[in-house]
């Protein structure tokens, strides 16, 4: 901060949760100007803006998304200097009209967030961050701040190259976090991820959860896993409207549902600390994008898992897709990451040392106590495996960092942060939040975090001067929600409570045989539950292999039918691509899976649906 309010370039390494956008956000309040924000991340542009403004901090968005008449007016008050924080995107800076308009604008600093983005040596190079350069040429006298939480050594010197920042004050935090536990296992099947994750949900008592897939169909399939063995979870990925991916996100945020499944899609920007753990069903491509994903584990500085279920074919596909990229350096550079991420993963090194190597950090220790090559045991990976040789875990000492609980604000209230917190209050105000996060169609944390909620079940406040002792409720916030916030205190003391929640859904096999029974095509089904076809017809084709469901011939028709019939009786049936190499374009996948199905399921009980009405 104070570098960036002396007019210097700046270089700042922080890992997730570090408390990066604070560097930028408090200079630009405290200058009295305009922070210029470049980032890729419409959505968090979008919520980081709210939270400002909640906190009575002017921050606008400005990007393809809104209306043509709310951009000019945007731009309108930018010029008149209303806005101490302005958001863009990358590719709306690139237009040479939005820098001439800028030169108009009172800006006291460009903050490039992800700036890991600009290097090709980074694990999510984007092309148009290259244009970045061009801010040094057309505002010399702005500083120009560089952010990101997962940049090797290399990668930093070519942020400094590619945006031209001027003998940079360089800020590169420990990419220690010793909250964290590292455990890898290597899974024979994907049944066996399956089973290991539901034991491993299932022994989590608090806080929420994160699982990562690979695919958009994994995603859809390990959710409806989950719904069906009573675990409630949400989807997201790439392909589900922007409105529904909202929708899940906020229902996670605000823990009514505590287990979202994603794909890398999810999690830039999210500002959640209670994160328990963060599961992965794949190998990543690199070890800055797990530091990055299962860093978003632990935000409050308490202990957290994040474990890796891997399979030897992630490795086979990592390499196919490297070998089907045409750039050759770009190939070279995603077979060094491939071969560093095999490393982490086979290697019985400490995996806290190897983050920090690769980083460029060199530590002091050798081991940390909290990775599963130095001894660390998950009790639910051993308990879900007795066919596993059980290793006793060595007794090794701790680097010097140990962890520690998240720092709490004074308080007039002595102690408030140890006093315990009522689950009915805390219900009843997760409620509110809620229901005053829908009347202003606005992320719920931006309303409250949950962190300041907690607190608040903690001091309840009895005045609004005991409100601003609450971490988070500055005086604007004090005076929007305050009244109304005392007033649902009185009324939870006065023996009003929570709601009942509304009675939980069918499950997605259920869901699924209610909807095909009534009558609807697996298209259909697929559309009203908000899933890909594919899911669906793998479901469906599990569901009649199993016996539980009947097989319908209009699914696929006679001709396609007999067409499979006849190909699975020369060529048998344990390769589908076989199958599909051997039968006309017409028949897909889907047309193969059900009726392979059901073929297995009449060898096993000829009996059945052998007729196949």
């Amino acid at each position: 901060m104070r570098s960036l309010l002396a007019g210097h370039d700046t270089c700042v390494v922080m890992p997730t949760g570090g408390g990066k956008s604070l560097c930028y956000q408090m200079p630009a309040v405290l200058s009295g100007r305009t922070a210029v924000v470049i980032s890729p991340l419409i959505a968090l542009m979008a919520d980081q803006a709210a939270q400002l403004r909640d906190m009575g901090i002017p921050a606008a968005v400005l990007n393809s998304t809104l209306p043509a008449g709310e951009q000019t007016a945007v731009m309108r008050q930018a010029c008149r200097g209303g806005y101490r924080l302005l958001y863009l995107s990358p590719e709306r800076l690139a237009r040479p009209d939005t820098i001439a308009w800028l030169h108009r604008v009172p800006v006291a600093l460009f903050a490039i967030d992800e700036a890991h983005c600009i290097s090709e040596w980074g694990h999510e190079f984007r092309p148009e961050y290259r244009q970045l350069s061009c801010l040094r040429e057309h505002f010399p006298a702005c500083p120009i701040a560089a952010f990101t939480a997962s940049a090797t050594r290399q990668v930093r010197h070519d942020i400094l190259q590619q945006l031209q920042l001027r003998n940079a004050d360089k800020y590169i935090a420990s990419f220690h976090r010793p909250n964290l536990r590292y455990v890898i296992r290597r899974c024979e099947s994907e049944k066996e991820q399956l089973r290991l994750l539901q034991a491993g949900l299932e022994s989590y008592a608090t806080g929420s959860l994160i699982v990562y897939a690979p695919t958009i169909a994994r995603v859809e399939k390990t959710v409806d896993f989950l719904e069906d063995s009573g675990l409630p979870a949400v989807p997201y990925h790439g392909q589900m409207s922007s409105d529904l991916r909202r929708q899940n996100q906020e229902r996670w945020m605000a823990d009514e549902v505590r287990v979202l499944v994603g794909t890398i899609a999810f999690g830039l920007g999210i500002n959640k600390s209670a994160v328990r753990a963060v599961i992965h069903l794949s190998l990543p491509k690199s070890i800055e994008q797990y530091y990055q994903e299962a860093g978003r584990a632990g935000r409050d500085g308490l202990p957290s898992d994040c474990v890796l279920l891997w399979q030897a074919r992630d490795a086979g596909l990592l390499a196919h897709f490297i070998e089907q990229i045409a750039d050759p350096a770009e190939r070279e550079r995603s077979w060094q990451r491939y071969h560093t991420i095999r490393r982490f993963a086979e290697s019985q090194v400490c995996r806290h040392r190897q983050i920090c190597l690769h980083f460029g950090e060199n530590p002091h220790w050798t081991t940390c106590a909290a990775c599963d090559v130095c001894g660390h045991r998950l009790a639910w990976l051993d308990s879900a495996e007795p066919a596993r040789k059980k290793v006793s875990a060595p007794k090794i000492a701790s680097p010097p960092a140990t962890p520690r609980s998240p720092a709490r604000l004074p308080s007039p209230a002595n102690d408030w942060n140890t006093r315990p917190v009522d689950p009915e209050l805390h219900e009843y105000l997760r409620q509110w939040r809620r229901k005053k996060a829908e009347q202003q169609n606005r992320p719920a944390f931006v309303i409250m975090h949950d962190s300041s909620l907690e607190a608040f079940c903690q001091i309840q406040p009895a005045s609004l001067a005991e409100l601003r002792t609450v971490p988070g409720f500055g005086a604007h916030k004090t005076a929007v929600y305050g009244p109304e916030l005392l007033q649902v205190l009185r009324e939870f003391r006065q023996g009003a409570r929570a709601e009942e929640r509304p009675r939980k859904k069918a499950r997605p096999a259920e869901e699924t045989l209610g909807l095909l029974a009534a009558g609807h095509s697996l298209e259909e089904v697929a559309r009203l539950r908000g899933r890909q076809l594919a899911t669906v017809v793998a479901a469906v084709s599990t569901l009649v292999e199993k016996g539980e469901m009947k097989f319908q011939l209009a699914w696929v028709g006679t001709e396609k039918y007999s067409a499979i019939e006849a190909a699975c009786k020369r060529l048998g049936m344990e390769n589908l691509s076989n199958l599909k190499a051997a039968l006309p374009p017409e028949i897909t996948y889907h047309d193969i899976r059900l009726v392979v199905a059901h073929l297995r399921r009449r060898a096993l009980s000829p009996e059945i649906d052998a007729d196949r009405r």
